[in-house]
């Protein structure tokens, strides 16, 4: 090519219309792999997810999203390497309850989570059911409130670890019941219900997978679901919310991109995640975990980020909770 046409041609593009050359660049995006970094191990909700939404997002774009665990400090350590990552879309974060949490929890983070995002779609929300082992003589939710209060200190809660989603849901219904039941944390829901099912601990504010046998056994007795709407998979349970007016929590998923992550980029990949809801195989694989989808905008899902760092902060403050 002559150098004159040459200079013609780079002429040309850099006169196109910006509209054209943004569709040009969504058009290489993604050019190599990308990460999706879950900050808890493999085998649990976190990373289920990651994976599920990678698998998609992979078929859908053409790379790899492959899913990197990076266990620790409740998180912390995976949302550090995100924020810290370059800004191109390349490395992205499975954004979960605890990042909100951990806002207050941890006094001395290196980043400001809801500063150093950028929220690119929420994923799924998973309930919550009350479990409680048989021997607590209670089968609603305010039978077991009154004989929280007939006892006091002598109910031991179990959790999946300090600041998880089971821990503060069970830290919410202490503060709205006004009620003490005693912490107990454990590295992982599985371990928790082992210790609930040998009457170690009396109740569990378990993330529904996983539950169903040892509720239709009579091993444990589910008492109500904590997300305000109810749940599909547990349709026959009432809210927490129908005898405890205001009560609501869930355990929730969405991808979480560095700040200053290009528009477009964002963009693009909210886009392909909301495609998935559409999709009967990806919906049946959600509905398998208990998710229930969320979607929506990434202004949607950082409006979600943004009220449950707030809610869970007035939590953790008003029961003195500390990393241990």
């Amino acid at each position: 090519m002559k150098r004159r046409e040459f200079l013609a041609l780079v002429g040309g593009a850099a006169g196109l219309p910006a509209a054209s050359r943004l569709a040009f660049g969504q058009a290489v995006y993604p050019a190599r792999p990308v990460r999706i970094i879950a900050g808890f191990a493999a085998g649990g909700g976190v990373d289920i997810t990651a994976r599920l939404m990678g698998q998609w997002l992979s078929e859908r774009l053409g790379q790899p999203f492959v899913t990197e665990n990076r266990p620790g400090a409740d998180g912390n350590i995976a949302t550090e390497a995100v924020v810290n990552a370059p800004a191109d879309g390349y490395t992205l974060l499975l954004a979960t309850v605890p990042n909100a949490v951990n806002a207050t929890l941890y006094p001395k983070l290196n980043f400001v989570f809801i500063r150093d995002v950028a929220p690119v779609a929420g994923v799924i929300r998973v309930p919550l059911v009350v479990l409680i082992h048989p021997s607590v003589p209670a089968a609603t939710i305010p039978e077991l409130i009154a004989y929280a209060k007939d006892n006091p200190g002598k109910i031991n809660m179990a959790s999946a670890g300090t600041g998880s989603a089971p821990h503060m849901a069970g830290e919410l219904f202490n503060a709205m019941a006004g009620i003490n039941m005693l912490h107990v944390p454990y590295r992982g829901q599985s371990q928790a219900l082992s210790d609930l099912l040998g009457d170690q601990v009396q109740i569990l504010f378990a993330a529904a997978p996983g539950t169903a046998d040892y509720i239709k056994s009579g091993k444990l007795r589910a008492l109500a679901v904590t997300a305000s709407s109810g749940a599909e998979v547990l349709k026959d349970l009432p809210t927490v919310g129908s005898s405890l007016p205001g009560y609501e929590a869930s355990q929730w998923y969405g991808i979480a991109a560095p700040a200053k992550t290009p528009a477009e980029i964002v963009e693009r990949l909210n886009r392909e995640i909301n495609l998935a809801f559409t999709d009967a195989t990806m919906t049946a694989r959600f509905a398998a975990i208990s998710g229930e989808p969320i979607a929506g905008s990434p202004s949607e899902f950082g409006r979600l980020i943004s009220d449950e760092t707030e809610k869970w902060s007035k939590v953790v403050k008003f029961a003195g909770i500390k990393v241990e």
